[in-house]
């Protein structure tokens, strides 16, 4: 048992029975073993090993991010698990407050909550799941530190297109998709469709595409929806409103709407209501009602910016499941 910062507490288990058959694997699972098991510094190891310091780290990493190593947490009485069981009394949804420094980068914050979001996610999905992913900044920092959770019969579906005027967004919405996928050693599904129609006319007819209607059956089947809250006053800025995907009238007619933020593209106002708000008419995200309907809502928020979305479409029981930085929590708290 060691200690971490935080003030919880960590143990973490060494996969010892698992067949590893090639020499880095045997090198990192040795390394891991005496790390954890045996509680012994990278010095001793690496002489042990006949390596160097810097080589034992790499396996240590190596042996985390193929799954040697398992880690589980129990927090104590800290300030953020306090936090997190006020909030989650208050709202009725279970809050994952991660510690976090007032004075630190919006860069660090967001991979700080995305990297606990990702551990999260290792036991959320299981095998025989369909999950629902959504793009943005937030979605791209958690697949980038999601470490490997195999998995079998698991789909992963993109939740709305991603394609704009400026770019064809395929690439963009296919790196988040393909990382959850080898992370879960899943199936991927993408949506070959524009983050918005032109027209709603549009989308109803490409609504009824055989090829189109096949990826909608499979967001009908979702256990588990992950995404963020895109929100145009946040620090680190939702993708849809610095990608090109609005015009200047567009946003506009958002901001007049009282529109505060938005999930999988689909908008919503203060109290968590997307309807008369004539965006989503065109917008190719799962219209909230149909969200609700997903067990298990999974949302991921850094930064005060989000502090009016995340009311919202808390508000509005968009959220079932969210992971939110100890300084946008106690400002959540304080009303």
């Amino acid at each position: 048992m060691k200690k971490i910062p935080s003030g919880g507490t960590y143990k973490r288990g060494v996969a010892g029975t698992s067949v590893h058959t090639t020499p880095k694997a045997k090198d990192a699972l040795r390394a891991a073993q005496l790390y954890y098991l045996q509680d012994m510094k990278m010095e001793v190891i690496a002489k042990e090993l006949g390596t160097s310091r810097s080589t034992v780290s790499r396996l240590l990493t190596h042996a985390k991010r193929t799954g040697m190593v398992s880690i589980s947490i129990t927090p104590s009485a800290n300030m953020s698990a306090l936090l997190g069981n006020q909030l989650s009394e208050h709202y009725g949804v279970t809050f994952n407050v991660v510690p976090t420094d007032g004075s630190m980068p919006d860069s660090e914050l967001l991979a700080r909550v995305s990297a606990h979001a990702a551990y999260l996610l290792g036991d959320l999905v299981s095998s025989s799941m369909t999950v629902g992913v959504a793009w943005g900044s937030t979605m791209q920092a958690v697949s980038t530190a999601l470490t490997s959770h195999p998995t079998h019969d698991t789909k992963i579906v993109q939740l709305n297109g991603a394609a704009n005027p400026v770019s064809s967004g395929v690439s963009y919405a296919s790196d988040i998709l393909t990382r959850f996928g080898h992370a879960f050693t899943a199936r991927t599904e993408q949506f070959p469709v524009p983050a918005f129609f032109d027209r709603a006319s549009t989308r109803e007819a490409m609504w009824q595409e055989t090829s189109i209607r096949r990826v909608l059956e499979v967001q009908q089947e979702m256990n588990l929806a992950v995404f963020s809250l895109g929100s145009a006053g946040s620090a680190v800025i939702s993708q849809v409103y610095r990608g090109g995907y609005l015009t200047k009238s567009e946003t506009q007619e958002l901001r007049e709407m009282g529109v505060v933020g938005d999930v999988a593209t689909v908008f919503f106002d203060k109290d968590g209501n997307s309807s008369n708000i004539s965006l989503n008419a065109r917008s190719t995200g799962p219209a909230l009602d149909s969200l609700l309907r997903v067990p298990t809502r999974f949302c991921v928020v850094a930064g005060r910016g989000k502090l009016e979305a995340v009311r919202a479409a808390l508000k509005g029981g968009l959220i079932t499941d969210l992971v939110i930085d100890e300084g946008t929590a106690l400002a959540l708290l304080d009303g």
